[in-house]
C-alpha cells in the first residue's frame, strides 16, 4: 500500500481543522486519497465536534493511516498541544503550527508520506512568537535542507486547469520590485519551473511565457528601461538554455483564453500580476505548489479566515484540489495540463 498523504495542522485558530474533518466526512463521495493530519489529536476532535457530524480520531504512525482512514481521520500526534479558541490565536498557536510542518517534512523526506499538503499558517502568530523565516515556503526550504544536506531554491506556483502562474517576486512592496529583479532571477525561477513542470507535471517541453514589468512590456523603452535591460535578456538566456520561453510580453493580453492556449505557465514579476488573474480565474480551486523542493507540497490557496474558523462556512474546494494534485504528482503520473478553454466557474 503506497503510503498516505501527510497534512499539517495549519493554524490551529483558523479554518485549516474544519476544513480537514470536513474533507474527511466527504472522503467517498470527493474519492480522496488517503490522508492524516499533523497535530494534537485531542483538539482534532474538539474542532470536528463544532462543526459536524461526530468524527472518530485515532492517533497512529503514518505507515497504519491509509488503513485506519477508511472508518476514522489518522491524527499523527506532533507532541505539540493546540488550545486556541476558533478566531483567536494563543501562546500555543505558533508552537503547534511549526511542530506539524517540521514534522511532516521528516516524514515526507522519510518517505513515510507521499507529499505534504499545509493548511494555512498565520505568518503575524508565528513572527511574535521569534519564527525567522519570511513564510511558509522558506521554512518548508530550510527544513529539507536539514533533512537531505541539499540546499534548493523554492519556487512559488499557484496552479488551477485554467492557469499556472509564477510570481519571481512574492511578498515585496511593488515600489521595491524594480530594485530586485535581475536577470539571474528571472532564469533562476524559469529554470525550476520548466525543470518541475517536466518532472513532476509530465510536460515534455514546458512553455513559459514571461511576462514584462511595465505597461505594454515598457513599449520599447518609452514606459521604462527593465523589459529592455533585465527582462529580455532573462529570455534570450532561457532560449539559449533550450528553454521554450517568450516574452516579455504586455501582462494585459497574457491571460485571455486565447492567450493561455499558448504556454504551460506564465512566469510573472510581481505578486499581483501573477495571483489577480489566476484568483479571478480560479478562486475556489487554485492550489499553491512549492516547485525545487526534493518533495511535493501543496497547499490550498487561501489564509487562515479566522472570521468563520469554528462554523461550517468554510469552502474545502481548494483543499480538495490540493490534496487530488499532491496524490497525483507523487505518484509521478503528471497532473492535467492547464485548459485554458475552461471558463471561470459561475
Amino acid at each position: 500500500m503506497p503510503p498516505p498523504l501527510a497534512l499539517t495542522l495549519g493554524e490551529p485558530a483558523g479554518i485549516g481543522p474544519d476544513l480537514a474533518s470536513a474533507v474527511f466526512r466527504r472522503r467517498t463521495e470527493l474519492d480522496l486519497p488517503p490522508f492524516y493530519v499533523l497535530g494534537d489529536p485531542a483538539f482534532m476532535a474538539r474542532r470536528a465536534a463544532l462543526t459536524g457530524p461526530p468524527v472518530k480520531i485515532v492517533a497512529c504512525p503514518p505507515e497504519q493511516a491509509a488503513a485506519v482512514f477508511a472508518t476514522a481521520l489518522p491524527v499523527a500526534d506532533t507532541g505539540a498541544p493546540a488550545t486556541a479558541a476558533p478566531g483567536s490565536p494563543d501562546h500555543n498557536s505558533a508552537g503547534a503550527a511549526i511542530a506539524a510542518i517540521t514534522l511532516g517534512v521528516e516524514h515526507v523526506v522519510a518517505g513515510r508520506a507521499a507529499a505534504l499538503v499545509t493548511n494555512p499558517i498565520a505568518k503575524n502568530v508565528l513572527y511574535r512568537s521569534g519564527f525567522q523565516e519570511p513564510g511558509h515556503t522558506e521554512f518548508l526550504a530550510k527544513l529539507a535542507a536539514a533533512a537531505t544536506g541539499v540546499l534548493r531554491r523554492p519556487v512559488m506556483m499557484l496552479w488551477s486547469p485554467e492557469l499556472a502562474v509564477v510570481p519571481v517576486t512574492i511578498h515585496l512592496p511593488l515600489i521595491e520590485v524594480a530594485a530586485v529583479l535581475d536577470t539571474d532571477l528571472i532564469v533562476a525561477t524559469a529554470e525550476i519551473t520548466a525543470r518541475d513542470l517536466a518532472a513532476r507535471f509530465g510536460i515534455a517541453q514546458p512553455r513559459i511565457a514571461i511576462a514584462g514589468l511595465n505597461p505594454h512590456a515598457g513599449e520599447e523603452g518609452a514606459m521604462g528601461s527593465e523589459d529592455i535591460a533585465v527582462v529580455a535578456p532573462a529570455v534570450a538566456r532561457l532560449r539559449s538554455l533550450g528553454i521554450a520561453a517568450r516574452g516579455p510580453l504586455p501582462a494585459d493580453t497574457m491571460f485571455h483564453a486565447a492567450a493561455r492556449a499558448g504556454y504551460d505557465a506564465a512566469l510573472c514579476m510581481y505578486h499581483d500580476q501573477a495571483l489577480i488573474p489566476i484568483k479571478t480565474l480560479a478562486f475556489d480551486h487554485a492550489v499553491n505548489v512549492t516547485l525545487g523542493l526534493p518533495f511535493v507540497r501543496t497547499s490550498p490557496d487561501h489564509g487562515t479566515a479566522f472570521d468563520i474558523a469554528g462554523t461550517t462556512g468554510g469552502d474545502p474546494s481548494s483543499l480538495v484540489a490540493a490534496l487530488r494534485l499532491a496524490a497525483t504528482l507523487a505518484g509521478r503520473g503528471g497532473a492535467p495540463a492547464p485548459d485554458p478553454g475552461k471558463s471561470a466557474p459561475s
